[in-house]
């Protein structure tokens, strides 16, 4: 279990730093805090495994190709080009702005895939694979309010201490009762999010759809019609999931 934890960590560093030119051995031992020689042994036994590759070059070390052969695998496995990309498409090219699904993760949800507008040079950029903590943005509470009150406390009570959960816990019931989620300035300043949770044919939370703006450009009638244009895309979504076609 030491070895996988280690390795993970690796892993984990190495994509931090996946559009640097690749981390130095000694730079990995540091921020892994693990000794130069084990590191130098981990490394190895990654890279026979495809998990890592060495830059003879620059003596340096990134991520290996299995990362994406496994991660396009589980990709096409959720009919993601023919039911889900058209509609974030669609929905993007509608209203300008960038689109994001993420996906639920324990206590925290990844973001799997986005779709900037090309007409609007202002984007909310959040990377592919980022992972952010369920009690934060407007895509994480939507998915919070889909889900039993009892599993939303569970992992609100993991992020954060007792006394910051009823407020939270007031939002998730206005989200339900609403239909969709919004958020302002909450992880990233001046920026703001539209969102609602998608579920499946087993009626499990699939992801959420959200719409990041620049919070300058958000007027009440902007607001309202980007809520209005997720929630269709939502719908839309859920409906092609629970399709048998």
């Amino acid at each position: 279990m030491q070895s996988i934890s280690r390795a993970m960590s690796v892993a984990k560093t190495l994509a931090a730093h996946a559009n640097e030119k690749g981390v130095t051995i000694s730079d990995l031992a540091k921020e892994c805090e693990l000794p130069l020689s084990t590191m130098h042994r981990l490394l190895q036994a990654m890279i026979k495994q495809g998990m890592v590759e060495q830059d003879e070059h620059f003596k340096t070390y990134k991520l290996g190709m299995v990362w994406l052969e496994y991660g396009l695998q589980v990709y096409d496995k959720i009919d993601y080009v023919s039911k889900i990309r058209p509609e974030l498409e669609r929905l993007s090219k509608e209203v300008e702005e960038s689109v994001y699904l993420s996906k639920p993760l324990g206590t925290e949800s990844m973001v799997v895939e986005r779709i900037d507008s090309e007409n609007n040079p202002i984007r909310i950029y959040d990377q592919l694979g980022l992972r952010i903590p369920m009690h934060i943005g407007a895509a994480n509470k939507s998915m919070l309010a889909a889900m039993p009150k009892s599993k939303s406390e569970s992992i609100l009570s993991q992020l954060v201490p007792g006394e910051q959960i009823p407020p939270i816990l007031q939002t998730i019931e206005q989200i339900k009762k609403q239909g969709y989620a919004t958020s302002h300035s909450e992880r990233t300043e001046g920026t703001s999010s539209v969102a609602v949770s998608i579920k499946d044919s087993f009626g499990q939370i699939f992801g959420a759809i959200s719409i990041g703006v620049v919070s300058f450009n958000l007027t009440e009638e902007r607001l309202e019609f980007l809520t209005s244009k997720v929630i269709e895309t939502g719908t839309n979504i859920a409906n092609k999931l629970n399709s048998h076609n």
